[in-house]
């Protein structure tokens, strides 16, 4: 079977890396891919969001199997398009990957089914916002309604900067029609956790949890980005948690989802904060997270094809889905300047990698004259798998050194807070 993997991320090389393990497939095409990922499959130059585009290679080239994994053609609805021509599909429809489309809506469905979040306002006026948070409560939290590349969120500690996060969205247009709606909602303290989980609308199986590192700097200080790091599994979340999160969040929100008609399937992420209340959602994803997939994907040792494959004809309960209990440890290669302004096109070299479990997945490079150079903000994710969670950040920095390219940037500090509480119960 010949099959298509739409996007051209770090997420999608390690997609890919996991679906090549499946004898079933033959070739693999990926819209667009990237230079590394043109090493594991053939890479075909058509946008991640080239609807009509995806949708007539597929066609024409008889396709047995799609997987789109950003949240753009999702949320545009690729999989609507592809199933329309009888392509099968992982991933929701449109219709339920607003869940990530729109955040007021996310809000609204987990205000009225009691899953449990941070209290907030949805506006679509400048001035009533600003007048909103000039009475509020600091630090506040200032989300774009839509997409908006993982960085239409702003913790403002000051009205002032509460102010200029709000006009940047609403009036100076920052993130396009995604910031002309507004959600400002109450700053949650504790300590974060991801959750990527299969669902078929009925059943639902987390993966290992994970914890992102959003920040671009060490010490979680600076901007936003898509993710300087993960690792996996995150220590905060006990079996404790994982009970309560499946029965008050993760099926209430599949059954919350089916009772509006927007039945969904396909990877349902859960951005969480475990509180003093207990864990609270701060953020749905309609699709695999990306630095998480790289550092959680390489844990699963069930066949990832035949997952997708059970989540597009509902029948994900009769699949036995095993996870690793060893641990992983993403880091992100970045461009310095990244998120903000950056240099292309410098060339990446990549020396003798040869340590077992370490994976190395292209992000922001592109194949040109025969070279592999930088392409995008985060450029590479180096994962390295070992027994403890702290071999496992040791080999992925030792591994990382052997990759080169002119700005190269990385935090210094992922995974220590995790090593932390690992520490502080003992356990290390």
């Amino acid at each position: 079977m010949d099959i298509i993997v739409v996007g051209g991320g770090g997420r999608e090389h390690a997609i890919i890396k996991k679906l090549r393990e499946n004898s079933e497939i033959d070739k693999i095409y990926a819209l667009p891919g990237n230079g590394g990922i043109a090493q594991e499959a053939q890479c075909v130059d058509i946008s991640a969001t080239d609807i009509d585009g995806i949708v007539d290679f597929a066609i024409a080239h008889n396709i047995g199997f799609a997987v789109v994994a950003p949240d753009d053609p999702l949320v545009m609805g690729a999989v609507d398009r592809l199933h329309g021509a009888g392509i099968p599909c992982f991933g929701p429809s449109a219709n339920a990957a607003i869940i990530e489309g729109s955040k007021a809506f996310a809000k609204e469905l987990m205000k009225e089914n009691n899953i449990p979040t941070a209290a907030y306002d949805v506006f679509d006026s400048f001035e009533a916002a600003v007048e909103y948070v000039r009475s509020g409560k600091f630090p506040i939290v200032i989300k774009a309604d839509g997409l908006a590349l993982g960085k239409g969120v702003v913790i403002a500690n000051t009205f002032t900067e509460a102010e200029e996060a709000i006009r940047s969205a609403m009036v100076d247009g920052k993130f396009g029609k995604s910031g002309s709606r507004i959600v400002i909602e109450e700053f949650l303290t504790g300590n974060e956790v991801s959750v990527l989980a299969f669902t078929d609308g009925k059943s639902i199986i987390p993966l290992v949890p994970s914890m992102d590192h959003k920040r671009a700097l060490d010490g979680d200080k600076g901007l936003n980005t898509g993710g300087m790091g993960a690792i996996a599994p995150n220590p905060y979340y006990t079996e404790e948690i994982a009970e309560e999160c499946m029965n008050r969040i993760f099926m209430p929100t599949v059954k919350a989802m089916n009772a509006l008609g927007r039945e969904f399937k396909g990877c349902l992420y859960f951005g969480l904060m475990i509180t003093s209340d207990g864990p609270k959602v701060i953020e749905y994803n309609c699709r695999f997270g990306d630095p998480e997939t790289q550092a959680v994907l390489p844990l699963l040792k069930t066949d990832l094809f035949t997952i997708m494959r059970a989540v597009e004809d509902e029948r994900l309960e009769e699949v036995k889905v095993e996870l690793s209990d060893r641990s992983s440890c993403c880091l992100v290669l970045a461009s310095d300047g990244y998120p903000l302004a950056y240099e292309k096109g410098n060339e990446i070299t990549i020396g003798d990698i040869s340590q077992k479990d370490v994976y190395v997945f292209h992000a922001g490079t592109k194949q040109k004259d025969g070279r592999i150079v930088t392409s995008g903000g985060r450029v590479i994710g180096v994962t390295a798998i070992r027994d403890t969670l702290a071999e496992a950040i040791t080999a992925a920095y030792d591994a990382a050194e052997h990759i080169c390219f002119e700005n190269k940037y990385s935090r210094r500090d992922i995974g220590e807070s995790a090593l932390s509480a690992i520490k502080n119960r003992g356990a290390l």
